[in-house]
């Protein structure tokens, strides 16, 4: 069916086969060209100029191929070695492929009636996943992103660590949460969701590796307590978003007891880790801590979002709200694990697990392991040929697959070295060829990647280090 004429012809089988068959491969085509760094990681445009150019195509007619080619051409590739940006999964073909199975079926798995494939496939991996961290008697479920699992975990500790009902009562109390510094800000975010404010944060410096000074925490909880605040939680980074440092959880976790704190673990980025021989010792201590969330959509190769949120104990799970909606459920009262929106803010929850399962079940565990090994491995290799280089500066010996460098020709002073780095991120963005990003250490700039792509080696890493040398060259003349 070339033309679609009426509604009912939108749901012709045959005009979605056509169409299916055209975009896989204008999809694999792309995938070809991307891994071979044909086309570049980035075709950056301003704001105003990518607007325009879309706002004046709305009058056009366009194919369904011309539409695709729009997208891509308009999109960062991620699939290009060269992309070694933010923490993004590179995602797995095959994870595509199942987000088309998710998006047709369109069950939503908050109910198990409207969901019950999703909702099985789920179970059965929190199941797993609560094994693998050591969670004997664990429980949780997929949400929608780090951010909202974080926040889901610390309305539960809220609910159980509160000196009061604060779900059914409110709190009259300052109740404060500890973590690092260096710690995501999707933490800071959730304090302030739940009402906290400036004083429901205390975050506690870092130490020169960047991991949280778990020295200074009888400090802080004494100042705490001084000024009439409740401390209620503690959050270790697994690792920090800027540099990659994992935190020391096995001493956070004896604080933790110390004090009878919560004990949260955001593991959005580095907590599978454990499916690494090699490095899964950067875990060590989470199966002490009251709760986890990582996401699958960062090194676990598939689509975002997908994060999993797990609890010591299964029955916690149920803690962070208590609504009743009895046109959902006949038994509202009751902890049923296979009806999932009584444990998450979605009430339609896409079927999240299903990417995971797949890769799983067709290409075995050991692939995360790989991922991991093969990355975090490149990573120290990557900064063992920075350290060995006059020219640039390492911030930090990585834990991980994030690498914070700069260019320093130390005749600079420190605010020109800042500008020049900053002005080759912005050199390097509107080139195209690499995707890099930047981020601030004390106040001082320090280009940063994140090596995602499993096909990236250290020819496109050197690569790097020529091309950002030349550009410097070009700042001292500017």
């Amino acid at each position: 069916m070339d033309e679609v004429k009426s509604l009912e012809d939108i749901f012709d089988e045959e005009h979605f086969r056509s169409k299916g068959h055209e975009l896989v491969d204008i999809l694999a085509d792309y995938l070809k060209e991307a891994k071979a760094s044909q086309i570049k990681t980035i075709n950056y445009k301003e704001p105003k100029q990518l607007l325009s150019e879309w706002t004046s195509r709305l009058n056009e007619k366009s194919s369904f191929a011309d539409l695709v080619q729009q997208v891509m051409d308009d999109s960062i590739h991620l699939h290009n070695p060269k992309y070694i940006g933010h923490q993004v999964a590179v995602t797995a073909p095959m994870s595509s492929l199942v987000d088309m199975l998710v998006s047709i079926l369109n069950n939503g798995v908050g109910v198990y009636e409207m969901g019950s494939a999703g909702t099985i496939v789920e179970k059965i991996l929190i199941d797993r996943f609560s094994k693998k961290f050591g969670f004997t008697d664990g429980g949780g479920f997929f949400t929608s992103g780090g951010t909202l699992a974080n926040l889901t975990v610390l309305l539960a500790a809220r609910q159980l660590k509160a000196p009061s009902n604060v779900w059914e009562g409110g709190s009259d109390q300052q109740l404060a949460l500890l973590v690092s510094d260096q710690a995501h800000y999707c933490v800071d975010r959730a304090v302030r969701v739940m009402g906290w404010g400036d004083n429901g944060i205390i975050k506690v410096p870092v130490d020169g590796e960047y991991r949280m000074r778990t020295d200074l925490i009888p400090q802080y909880m004494e100042e705490a307590k001084s000024k009439g605040i409740h401390v209620i939680a503690i959050v270790g980074s697994a690792p920090s978003t800027s540099t990659g440092k994992y935190d020391d959880l096995n001493e956070i976790a004896r604080y933790a007891k110390e004090y009878d704190l919560w004990f949260h673990v955001d593991g959005a980025h580095g907590g599978p880790v454990v499916y690494s021989p090699t490095f899964s010792h950067l875990m060590d201590g989470v199966d002490k801590a009251d709760s986890l969330i990582f996401d699958t959509h960062k090194m676990m190769l598939t689509s975002a979002l997908a994060t999993v949120v797990l609890f010591q104990h299964a029955k916690t799970s149920y803690s962070a709200f208590q609504v009743k909606a009895d046109y959902l459920w006949e038994k509202s009262h009751e902890a049923e694990w296979h009806n999932l929106a009584k444990r998450t803010f979605e009430c339609t929850k896409q079927m999240f697990a299903l990417r995971i399962f797949f890769l799983f079940q067709l290409y075995g565990e050991s692939i995360i392991d790989e991922h991991f090994t093969k990355t975090f491995t490149l990573a120290r290799t990557f900064a063992d040929i920075i350290t060995s280089n006059d020219a640039f500066d390492l911030a930090v010996y990585p834990d991980s697959n994030i690498v914070c460098f700069r260019w320093n020709n130390r005749i600079l002073e420190l605010d020109e070295m800042n500008k020049c780095n900053q002005y080759i991120r912005r050199q390097l963005l509107e080139d195209g060829k690499f995707y890099i990003v930047q981020t601030k250490l004390k106040g001082e700039t320090w280009l940063r990647i994140s090596i995602m792509n499993p096909l990236t080696t250290i020819i496109e890493l050197k690569e790097l280090l020529d091309l950002i040398e030349i550009t410097a060259i070009d700042f001292k003349i500017v």
